[in-house]
């Protein structure tokens, strides 16, 4: 197979979709890219380290977002806006590398780290359109820099720097959400035992017929916060109500899009919901997100932390965030091979309806 092949730059000049990447009606976008919505809160978070004054204002803004979307816009967070457009650069210029440059650094097979094309699970039929170069950056004594791309120049320093102020940002947060739940403001980040950090670089290229597939299917992550630093074309939608409605995240210059993931909603007794959501494309511009996943250990217990009188826990005993994870991985396998089956029984009933509407002499033809 051509390198070309194994990338979507061919396929994105395509005037058809190959079938391989399209969705079932019920699954398709409902919503363009560009219609955005204002109803995810955006927060300031100046003022969020003073003990008294904003603090408070901030930190109630935030639980209620999370309980209600379990999704928000952070602005005034701190990070420097030229590490942001240090990074936004480097990633542009990584997917505009050729494929065979980029495909030095192929993670199919199992490799921890690297690029790939859709990263759908095995065994799902259909595939999301983008791209994906992906690398582990916490715990730092974990890090395999030979998987971490060595071009464009520069990545290396930019991206580790990156990691280190994300990381410090969504431990902040997850001190309010500690604090909103009445316990000591470590107590989410020390539930995940030795923080993991993954950091994904989305590249969605243009599409050739958008409104049959999805640049990433509807999900919650399965970790617990994930901080998403998207550009200004648009693409990322929420649901809250299973999918009945979608709403398109409006793109704010320099916020970052701040979800809680299964793992917190669990540590929160379902206080705080995982956000729900999916990322969709268009024919005119291709669109670049970097998401940041703060995750527990994978030995780390999963249960809530504190349930509240006269509620039950929403989980029936501990389980470690590996368990959690493979239970979430086997459901949706199980989810997409129900699907298959149900595709090709209804494809059989067709042809077997077609063959039954012809005439004796047509099919002994």
């Amino acid at each position: 197979m051509a390198p070309a092949a194994r990338t979507l730059t061919h396929l994105a000049k395509e005037k058809t979709l190959e079938s391989s990447f399209v969705r079932d009606e019920d699954e398709r976008p409902k919503v363009a890219y560009n219609n955005f919505s204002t109803e995810i809160p955006v927060i300031s978070l100046t003022g969020i380290d003073e003990v008294d004054g904003r603090r408070a204002e901030i930190c109630k803004k935030i639980v209620e977002a999370c309980e209600n979307w379990g999704i928000f816009q952070v602005i005034d967070h701190g990070i420097d806006t030229n590490l942001i457009s240090d990074m936004t650069r480097l990633a542009k210029l990584f997917f505009d590398l050729p494929p065979e440059e980029k495909l030095r650094f192929d993670m199919s097979g199992g490799k921890k780290g690297g690029f790939i094309v859709s990263s759908h699970l095995q065994g799902e039929a259909v595939k999301d359109w983008r791209e994906i170069v992906t690398y582990f950056s916490y715990p730092i004594r974990a890090r395999d820099y030979s998987r971490w791309p060595d071009k464009p120049e520069g990545w290396k320093e930019v991206t580790e720097e990156y990691s280190e102020k994300l990381m410090g940002l969504a431990c902040k947060l997850l001190e309010v959400l500690s604090e909103a739940m009445g316990l000591e403001k470590e107590a989410l980040t020390k539930a995940c035992v030795d923080m993991d950090q993954k950091v994904v670089i989305n590249y969605y290229p243009k599409c050739p017929e958008p409104d049959l597939t999805l640049g990433l299917k509807r999900h919650t992550d399965p970790g617990t916060i994930t901080l998403l630093l998207q550009d200004q074309v648009g693409g990322l939608q929420a649901t809250k109500d299973n999918g009945k409605t979608w709403i398109t995240v409006q793109p704010i210059e320099g916020a970052f899009v701040v979800n809680l993931g299964d793992h917190g909603h669990f540590l929160s007794n379902g206080r705080f919901k995982n956000a729900d959501h999916q990322a969709v494309v268009n024919s005119n511009y291709s669109r670049l997100s970097i998401a940041t996943f703060q995750n527990p250990a994978p030995d780390a217990t999963v249960y809530p932390l504190k349930v509240r009188e006269g509620e039950k826990s929403v989980m029936e005993e501990p389980i470690t965030f590996a368990e959690m994870y493979r239970r979430k991985m086997s459901k949706d396998l199980e989810i997409a091979r129900m699907k298959k089956i149900a595709k090709e029984k209804e494809l059989r009933d067709l042809e077997k309806a077609k063959l039954e509407a012809k005439p004796l002499n047509q099919i002994l033809a």
